[in-house]
């Protein structure tokens, strides 16, 4: 059913509203029928003894009352006879028929009787008596108006409107861990590790999951940084024996130069791998963010590439807004989507900023003119060691994109590629405006 709610929270509130509003039904009808019902016959059943005993000196013949009669009656009790006219100016005209009250009448008097009832200043009951129908019998009800009834009702509403509020509250305060227990999965999923929950709020199962959460965030914690570490252990131990290689190779003799050149070659390449490996792992985690310009940084981006000899141009968005950025891990985003770029495509790179300010968030879009991916593979270039060989050559450890993946990530931003109409790729990045 699409009206009933998916969230826990939601369930609960609604469980919570359907079972009270079970009961309030219930005790609306227990009160109707066994209280209101009764006292409604008894009232009914004393006023038609009273009517009785005004027609008590009424003969079957008679139609008109003992004048002194009614008056010491009336004096006595309150209760007052009028014909229909004389009912009309007293505001009969004004009273409500009631045909429950009507039929209950008309068998305690044992003939049809008709009863209204007038609520007002003062609250009265006008009989018309099957032993005199020309007159109007109007007994008051001292004591009684028309709010007495309205308690019921404003107290059943009332508790109505606390129990879900108290249900709300209850599933609210149940559902909290719940919500701080998302947010921190959401992060550990970044990369990034939050302080450890605190175990002691919600129920024995949220307490438990809780727990569980924390012990496998620390197991994360523990495995990435042991991860770091053999990497940098591994790095280390790499770069010392490149190091004597290449010192030997720049000791070979002239007619060996081609060798030289290409051992050094391999060894450039080898630390930009290994550099690749630990900017992966690294990140820049521990980087805090700072209010920054995009334009900014790709305007930095462009005047340290302008030795190049490629043509670079830039539409860059009038008025972009600041946002929260990591600016180093920024930079390396762009150098790396920039170094892309140059690497697999011969033509001009034209890179281009922009606000979407609906969805409150800027882009970054860089084009090249190369053979672009094909489209199958586009999902798959995000992953780790995962090279577009077939289109776009071949080269390098495959994590440029899983990088600049992380970092987007790590900006709680969004990464599309997509092959442009004319040819080339199109890569484009978006992050929040926060």
């Amino acid at each position: 059913m699409r009206c009933f709610p998916r969230s826990a929270f939601g369930q609960t509130v609604f469980l919570i509203g359907l079972l009270l509003l079970i009961n309030q039904l219930v005790s609306y009808l227990s009160v109707a029928f066994y209280v209101i019902k009764p006292t409604t016959q008894q009232i009914n059943h004393l006023i038609a003894k009273q009517i009785k005993v005004v027609f008590i000196d009424v003969g079957h013949q008679q139609s008109v009352l003992s004048t002194e009669l009614t008056e010491r009656f009336q004096q006595a009790t309150g209760i007052e006879v009028y014909t229909e006219q004389q009912a009309l100016q007293q505001g009969l005209a004004e009273a409500s028929y009631y045909a429950y009250f009507s039929d209950l009448m008309s068998r305690e008097l044992g003939g049809e009787a008709e009863v209204r009832v007038a609520q007002g200043a003062t609250y009265a009951f006008w009989v018309r008596p099957p032993q005199a129908p020309q007159y109007w019998v109007k007994v008051p009800l001292t004591g009684l108006d028309e709010t007495d009834f309205s308690p019921l009702t404003f107290y059943l509403l009332l508790i109505g409107v606390l129990s879900v509020s108290g249900g709300w509250l209850f599933a609210r305060q149940l559902n909290r861990p719940l919500k701080s227990l998302q947010q921190a999965a959401l992060q550990v999923g970044r990369g990034e590790f939050p302080p450890p929950l605190a175990e002691h709020k919600g129920s024995t199962e949220i307490i438990a999951v809780t727990k569980a959460f924390n012990y496998m965030a620390r197991g994360i914690r523990q495995l990435e940084q042991d991860r770091a570490l053999l990497m940098a252990g591994v790095s280390h131990d790499l770069r010392t024996p490149l190091t004597r290689i290449r010192l030997a190779s720049e000791m070979m003799q002239e007619p060996d130069n081609w060798i030289r050149d290409g051992i050094i070659n391999d060894i450039d390449d080898m630390n930009a791998i290994i550099d690749q490996f630990i900017d992966y792992l690294r990140h820049h985690k521990e980087e805090p963010g700072q209010k920054e310009n995009l334009n900014i940084l790709v305007q930095e981006l462009m005047q340290a590439e302008h030795l190049q000899q490629r043509h670079i141009s830039a539409d860059l968005a009038e008025n972009l807004p600041d946002t929260i950025l990591r600016r180093i891990a920024i930079k390396r985003l762009l150098n790396n989507l920039l170094e892309n770029a140059l690497r697999y495509s011969d033509g001009d790179i034209e890179i281009s900023t922009g606000f979407e300010r609906n969805r409150k968030r800027i882009y970054l879009q860089i084009r090249d003119h190369g053979p672009g991916i094909p489209d199958d593979q586009m999902k798959a270039m995000f992953e780790p060691f995962t090279q577009g060989d077939v289109a776009r050559g071949s080269g390098g450890s495959g994590l440029g994109l899983a990088i600049i993946k992380k970092i987007v990530d790590m900006h709680h931003g969004d990464i599309t590629l997509h092959n442009h109409a004319y040819g080339g790729l199109v890569v484009t990045v978006y992050l929040p405006v926060r």
